[in-house]
């Protein structure tokens, strides 16, 4: 009886502990955190979305995003760099030395491109391939290819490069004028060396000027380089460092833009991306492809966009557009000027396109070419005038470029341009070419800089890009080429020689 006693004292007890226990056990479970399994749809398919025949359908990115991970590649770029130890030389006399403590190095940068046809056309950044010797590209099935740098467009940002291979996967252009602010977009691309990576956001802004291309650049003059055509997508999906050259897309995989830019304050990305719209890339790379150089239209102006503290300092009658502040330092080059358009004219549209910014004139001028007519509409003092005008190219006529005469100069490494007359005055000469960019290393080599004024090439007067074009056309692989001339700021004769 005392046994039995103990055995019932301990099954109340323990009855007593376990209501007490799951008392509280429930108690807690109400005031803690809840965590739920539901075995349901997916969120992809939880979320709509319009399409363009305003039916509601699942906003689901696989399919776009499987497709289109496909026709964007990896692109790595080999270049050597040459660098000095001038470190035992005063400061202010270091830029006129070369030579001791020279060593070459290869350098490395990767970026992203985009299969734009089924041969192997690939559009890309400047940046990625610019003065690159080795251009290799990896394809979404890890094959390894090497590239050729068919032309480039340091104006948009853009390149052309080519593999040799056929029947590939490849993106087609949509229209990106009919792209909306809040439509959704895909970004595919390589960041960090992350291949075929594919993030989601939305249009956030069109039209955007943020002065990064280049921004680096200067004229003959000291100003700022004003050729640049800029008019991004700003986007949310996130960009990253190697994102440069991959696809932006909408949702049925058609190319909106070649993602450039971002804007960070750390290198990396904090919120917004930048792409160059696909209606610039189309008819870039068809100038590429076809000409070997764009072919771009020139109105010969400078260009501010109105806004209200402008209205107020010029007395203007309206508070957008884009104002004429002067002809530039080539006013007799001046399409605009022959036309008739005057400085403290405001450009509100030009043919059907309404003009609300000196970007939007940029852009719409810069996808034309020589010899192209459109019709301006200006706003003069509150009257506004139609003038037909006739677009130019950078040397004052409406002439091509030719494509041999694009490939001769580029073959060595640096892009050429005509130099004013008032500037080779006031430098005393006769006669002279502008280096406007070096991009291929063995020049560089030389100690020749940007701007470089060529006079003679082996003792041969050079007057224009054509006569340099001519001279190198002649010269053979192994043959000593030499470049006499100045600098604008330093007036003693430099000479520079390279075997070719």
């Amino acid at each position: 009886m005392k046994r039995f006693g103990s055995i019932l004292l301990a099954a109340v007890l323990g009855s007593v502990i376990t209501i007490v226990a799951s008392q509280w056990l429930v108690k807690d479970q109400q005031q803690g955190v809840k965590i739920e399994h539901i075995n349901g749809v997916p969120t992809s398919q939880v979320a709509y979305r319009v399409n363009e025949q305003g039916e509601m359908v699942p906003l689901d990115f696989t399919g776009t995003a499987e497709n289109v991970t496909k026709a964007v590649v990896h692109i790595r770029s080999t270049q050597e760099r040459t660098t000095r130890d001038n470190s035992q030389i005063p400061e202010q006399f270091r830029y006129f030395f070369d030579g001791p403590g020279e060593s070459q190095r290869p350098q490395q940068s990767t970026g992203s491109g985009v299969l734009i046809n089924k041969n192997g056309y690939i559009v890309t950044n400047n940046h990625v391939v610019d003065g690159a010797e080795i251009v290799q590209v990896t394809l979404y099935d890890n094959r390894e290819l090497k590239a050729e740098v068919i032309g480039t467009d340091p104006d948009t940002d853009l390149a052309v490069i080519k593999i040799n291979e056929k029947d590939l996967p490849y993106l087609s252009f949509v229209n990106s004028d009919n792209s909306k602010v809040g439509q959704w977009v895909l970004a595919v691309g390589n960041p960090f060396n992350l291949n075929s990576t594919v993030t989601a956001g939305i249009i956030s802004a069109k039209g955007r000027n943020i002065n990064i291309i280049n921004s680096g650049n200067r004229s003959g003059n000291g100003e700022a380089a004003r050729t640049a055509i800029e008019s991004f997508i700003q986007t949310d999906a996130a960009i990253n460092p190697g994102n440069s050259g991959g696809a932006l897309v909408d949702l049925s995989g058609g190319l909106l833009g070649i993602n450039t830019a971002i804007a960070s304050p750390t290198g990396s990305y904090s919120g917004y991306g930048f792409a160059v719209p696909s209606n610039i890339v189309s008819k870039i790379t068809e100038d590429l492809i076809a000409f070997g150089t764009v072919q771009r239209g020139w109105l010969g102006i400078e260009v501010r966009s109105v806004d209200s503290n402008l209205a107020k300092e010029e007395g203007l009658d309206v508070n957008e557009g884009a104002y004429i502040a002067g002809y530039g330092n080539n006013e007799n080059k001046s399409a605009a000027k022959a036309a008739g358009i005057k400085p403290g004219d405001v450009v509100v549209q030009i043919d059907n396109a309404p003009i609300k910014s000196s970007a939007a004139l940029i852009e719409y001028v810069g996808l034309r070419r020589p010899g192209d007519k459109i019709s301006v509409t200006v706003d003069r003092g509150g009257k506004t005038l139609v003038i037909p005008v006739t677009l130019n190219n950078r040397d004052g006529n409406t002439s091509t470029v030719k494509r041999e005469e694009k490939i001769e100069a580029a073959a060595i490494g640096f892009e050429l341009e005509n130099v004013d007359t008032k500037l080779l005055k006031r430098l005393d000469l006769t006669q002279g070419v502008r280096v406007k960019s070096l991009d291929n290393s063995k020049l560089k080599r030389t100690g020749m800089r940007d701007g470089f004024i060529i006079t003679h090439i082996d003792d041969v007067p050079v007057k224009t890009t054509e006569d340099v074009n001519k001279i190198i056309k002649k010269k053979e692989a192994g043959d000593l080429i030499t470049f006499a001339g100045v600098y604008e700021d330093y007036p003693r004769e430099y000479i520079y020689a390279l075997r070719m």
